[in-house]
């Protein structure tokens, strides 16, 4: 069954083409189809083109299908093109001339965006608890073990004092700023497309605003051909967000791979999170961590991704946009899992104690003497070469206490101020209003 289907039927090798990946990418997208023809048809009603007794039984049937879909006992049948066309028909068969009557007034174009739109809005707040997850465990690792110190470094050479608390909390921080590139695309997700038909509107008396209110979106896509401009741009930007995330835990992946090897030492993990060698019997190598460091790399790249397949289009729908979710659909279980993967590592690492007592980490403190010299009265110049003439003599060594007092640094880690810049940015999401619309319109 195609929607658009008339008296000639498709080369068969055309429609496998075409069609592709899209029916099992579609089966992501199905409570979301439902949802936005519950709220399509209950405008349809309210405007005059379906009557109550018909929009009474369609309501009720979208809802057996969309219970049929939380069971997981929704498919998409052989030789129905995608999840509209099969919703389509199971209302049809159910309803007869009823269930003929949803697509007044829509397009496939702009059913599927709202679907995509609606998906997307249900990822992201999946993304950001799990994000706020792993930032709760990185402030609680932060606060501790703040009092443990390790080397720093700049240019992969030993710099100057660290702690785990600055390192653990440094990564909660970056999530921060994720998650405010993920509120920006979150804020693009939210806006209303349906109604825009196939990019031009509707000569039907269409209320916009109600599906907008019944959907829960922010506000709508005003203009009917930008909400079709949106595809393609809306999920580049939402890779973007994606791609940032992705980065902190790269970083932190290759941290911990570099901090586990022998040569560092600082951290280690239970045997049952790390794997051995087919000839090697001391090896416990941190595969966990290598492949988040190698997914996380491949969802750096999605934004370019997206962006290739959507460069020299003219306004319009075109179906190179169908390819998208191909690309990105499969991105939101691997970030996923990346996620929950560093969560679960670190809930179980090893901190090791008194790294700084190890000889070749003397030099470390050589800022801290410079600085207690200034302190003293020296000019910071001539207290930089002294320090600096005394290692070069073999002179510099022994035990400094730390004394780092200011706004984020060893002694000041801020952890209460940085709690609350994340839970500013998640009370913007607002999660709940959106909630509780889709609450209601499945009541």
């Amino acid at each position: 069954m195609k929607l658009w289907q008339k008296e000639t039927s498709t080369n068969q090798q055309v429609d496998a083409f075409t069609v592709g990946q899209d029916r099992e990418m579609d089966l992501h997208l199905a409570a979301f189809d439902v949802l936005g023809s519950l709220a399509h048809t209950q405008m349809l009603e309210s405007i005059g083109l379906m009557s109550a007794e018909d929009f009474k039984n369609v309501k009720a049937e979208l809802k057996n299908i969309y219970l049929q879909i939380q069971k997981g006992e929704f498919v998409i049948e052989e030789g129905v093109e995608d999840v509209h066309s099969q919703v389509e028909l199971l209302l049809t068969k159910k309803l007869g001339e009823a269930g003929k009557k949803i697509h007044s007034g829509r397009s496939r174009n702009d059913q599927v965006l709202v679907d995509l739109k609606l998906f997307f809005r249900h990822q992201i707040q999946e993304m950001v608890h799990s994000v706020k997850a792993l930032f709760d465990l990185l402030t609680q690792l932060a606060e501790e073990h703040k009092e443990k110190l390790m080397p720093g470094y700049t240019h992969l050479q030993i710099a100057m004092p660290s702690s785990f608390g600055l390192w653990f909390g440094a990564y909660a921080e970056s999530l921060i700023d994720d998650l405010e590139l993920m509120l920006a695309a979150y804020k693009i997700c939210n806006k209303n497309p349906l109604g825009s038909a196939a990019g031009y509107g509707s000569s039907f008396p269409l209320n916009r605003s109600l599906t907008t209110q019944l959907l829960g979106f922010d506000t709508l896509n005003y203009n009917v051909v930008y909400a079709q401009m949106g595809r393609g741009k809306t999920e580049r930007i939402l890779s973007q967000a994606m791609s940032s995330i992705a980065a902190t835990l790269n970083k932190l992946a290759m941290d911990a791979c570099l901090f586990m090897n022998q040569n560092f030492g600082f951290i280690s993990f239970p045997d049952e999170l790390t794997t051995g060698s087919s000839i090697m019997p001391h090896k416990k190598n941190p595969d966990v961590w290598e492949l988040i460091r190698g997914r996380s790399n491949q969802l750096q790249a999605l934004p370019n991704q997206i962006m290739l397949l959507t460069t020299n289009l003219p306004s319009g729908y075109h179906r190179d946009m169908q390819l998208q979710k191909e690309t990105l659909f499969p991105a939101f279980q691997n970030l996923m899992a990346c996620l929950d993967m560093s969560k679960l590592m670190l809930e179980n690492i090893r901190i090791k104690a008194d790294i700084l007592k190890d000889s070749k980490y003397q030099h470390l403190f050589s800022v801290e003497e410079v600085n207690k010299l200034v302190l003293e009265g020296m000019p910071f110049r001539e207290a930089y070469k002294k320090v600096g003439m005394d290692i070069e003599a073999g002179n510099f060594g022994g035990d400094y206490e730390i004394k780092h007092s200011h706004e984020g640094s060893i002694g000041n880690l801020e952890l209460k101020n940085v709690e609350r810049l994340m839970d500013k940015v998640i009370e913007n999401f607002d999660f709940a209003s959106v909630e509780r619309a889709i609450g209601r319109l499945l009541a």
